[in-house]
C-alpha cells in the first residue's frame, strides 16, 4: 500500500501542477475578457502637439506629438500630412555618431502602445518637415496623423522657439 500511495502523489504531482498552472491562466484571462480590454480596439489621442521654429536659413524643422492610447491593442502611426509644409513631413528618429555628430533617420511608422503612449522629442522621435512660408512662435500649423488602425486626427501645433518651455501648451 506505501508503494500505490507514493505512486498517486507522483501522478497527482505530474499532473495536477500543470492542470492547476493552466487554470490560473485561464482564470487571469477571464477576467481581462470579462473587464473589457482584450481585444478592444485602440483609441490613440493627441494630448501635446507643438513645431521648433525653424533657425536661420535651415530649410527644415521639427514637430513633436505626444500620443495617447487608452485602448486595448497597440496601433502604429504610418503617415502623416501638413497643408502648412512645402513636402509631406516625414517621422525620423535622432542618432548620434560615434564622433559626437547627429542626424536624422526616416522610419516608416512608430508603435503607439496599448494603454500608454508616445511621447515624441528632440533626441528620439519627431517629424521632419519643411515650413511653407514664415512661421513665428505662437503660429499654428495643422497636421493630418493617420494610424494602421485607428481614424486619422487633425490637429494643430503651435509653434515654439527650440528650447522653450512647452509643459503648459493647450491641447491641440
Amino acid at each position: 500500500m506505501p508503494a500505490l500511495s507514493a505512486l498517486l502523489r507522483t501522478s497527482f504531482t505530474a499532473v495536477g501542477v500543470p492542470v492547476l498552472a493552466c487554470g490560473i491562466a485561464l482564470a487571469g484571462l477571464g477576467a481581462w475578457t470579462a473587464s473589457g480590454r482584450a481585444g478592444s480596439p485602440p483609441h490613440v489621442a493627441v494630448t501635446k502637439a507643438y513645431v521648433y521654429q525653424p533657425f536661420g536659413s535651415t530649410p527644415e524643422t521639427a514637430a513633436f506629438f505626444t500620443l495617447t492610447n487608452d485602448g486595448g491593442s497597440a496601433d502604429r502611426l504610418v503617415n502623416i500630412a501638413s497643408t502648412d509644409t512645402v513636402a509631406p513631413p516625414r517621422l525620423s528618429e535622432h542618432h548620434m555618431t560615434s564622433s559626437g555628430g547627429a542626424y536624422r533617420q526616416p522610419v516608416d511608422s512608430v508603435t503607439v502602445p496599448a494603454e500608454d503612449g508616445l511621447t515624441m522629442t528632440p533626441h528620439g522621435i519627431d517629424v521632419t518637415v519643411r515650413p511653407k512660408g514664415t512661421w513665428r512662435p505662437g503660429e499654428e500649423v495643422s497636421f493630418t496623423l493617420r494610424f494602421a488602425q485607428g481614424k486619422p486626427l487633425k490637429i494643430r501645433a503651435v509653434v515654439v522657439r527650440p528650447g522653450a518651455q512647452t509643459d503648459r501648451l493647450p491641447r491641440p
